[in-house]
């Protein structure tokens, strides 16, 4: 690797040098060579730059440990890193206040360049969130889209789930995962097995070095890299101050459609998105809705939508083959968690038929069982 690479490395894991240094630091030297050869009183006069920022430079490109990322890139083919206002740098990206000046890639770089859409979430969402984020991530993949998320527990998993599960024609469903690590670390552990499925069929970024652990002041900055790449952002559970919203908050400032799935009232997941549908989200029910959208912004890609009848006539089929008494169970229920009393009332069943019929309704994969005696369908509603 030649000398300039190999300090623009370096220069990315000096303490105190983010986005906004590193920017002034090549507009005051032109290089990143420069930066390591100069001494303090010339890198006093650039603007920003902190005293333990001087003293890391000062300190020269060795103390750095960029060893790391140079033999992390050397490891494996697929390990790539690419600068601000290099050709290949995502051009929405580029567009954004004080971009990353180094992304670090795993997988295939090709899909940065592809049209996204982020969705996020809840990192403890209800059993109807994860299957709305599966649902909406499979089909507007299906239609096209790259689905790009955080890896996080929760609504971004089953996102990049399903998208996985997605199929375009003849190919597979694509999806970007941005890490708030660096790439040689999976955060949480339990998505190593999800990870190493996004890498063998789409692509994970990262603006940390090699070696960065999971500290909590890099996911705002990894949110911001989410909503930077994509055309608009999905939020779909959301409590009141989940970090979603600081995505959602970028994607408004980034000039990004912002979508949201309402829910349940009486639900502490569904405040984020019923705020900020009162801020302007759009509020969006399938994911025809945000396609449409999409559209408009890009009149030249073509979205192949299914039919939206398709859930309605699978509903059917599914109604079709229940027993008279598990049909009406399964019309009182919705993805909304109800209770046995509740449902005791609705249906006019006596509690060993209800209860019975529920067992059944399990047993098929049709219900969920929740705690506190609470159940709920996973049948898409009848509209």
């Amino acid at each position: 690797m030649d000398e300039e690479l190999t300090a623009r490395l370096a220069l990315n894991r000096v303490t105190g040098v983010g986005p906004a240094a590193f920017s002034n630091l090549f507009q005051y030297f032109s290089s990143a060579s420069a930066v390591f050869k100069a001494n303090r009183t010339q890198l006093s006069h650039v603007p920003g730059l902190t005293d333990d920022a001087v003293d890391g430079l000062l300190k020269g490109i060795e103390a750095t440990n960029v060893e790391l990322d140079i033999l992390w890139l050397e490891e494996d083919a697929s390990h790539q890193v690419i600068f601000f206002q290099h050709q290949d740098y995502p051009e929405l990206l580029a567009r954004i206040h004080r971009p990353p000046p180094v992304l670090f890639l795993k997988g295939n770089a090709a899909l940065l360049h592809t049209p996204q859409l982020s969705i996020v979430g809840s990192r403890n969402p209800t059993p109807g969130g994860i299957e709305n984020a599966r649902a909406f991530s499979a089909e507007l993949a299906a239609c096209g889209l790259t689905i790009t998320s955080g890896l996080a527990a929760g609504i971004d998993g089953a996102a990049h789930q399903g998208a996985l599960e997605a199929r375009d024609g003849d190919k597979n469903g694509r999806t970007i995962a941005i890490a708030a690590t660096g790439l040689d670390r999976i955060y949480p552990s339990h998505h190593r097995e999800l990870a190493y499925r996004i890498v063998e069929k789409g692509l994970m970024v990262s603006e940390f070095p090699v070696g960065t652990g999971p500290l909590h002041k890099n996911f705002p900055r990894r949110n911001r890299v989410i909503s930077g790449l994509s055309l608009g952002i999905l939020v779909v559970e959301a409590a009141k101050r989940s970090g979603s919203l600081i995505s959602a908050r970028y994607a408004m400032e980034q000039d990004r459609e912002v979508f949201a799935i309402p829910g349940s009232i009486h639900s502490p997941q569904s405040r984020g998105c019923h705020w900020l549908i009162k801020q302007g989200a759009k509020l969006v029910e399938t994911s025809e809705d945000i396609a449409e959208e999409i559209l408009m912004m890009l009149p030249s890609v073509k979205l192949e939508l299914r039919d939206t009848n398709d859930s309605e006539i699978e509903r059917e089929r599914v109604m079709h083959d229940l027993s008279r008494s598990e049909q009406l169970l399964m019309n009182a229920l919705g993805f909304d968690p109800v209770t046995l009393d509740s449902l005791l009332s609705r249906t006019g069943m006596v509690i060993d038929e209800l209860s019975a019929n529920l067992s059944q309704l399990e047993l098929k994969g049709l219900i969920d069982s929740l705690p506190g005696g609470r159940f709920s369908s996973k049948l898409k509603a009848k509209s």
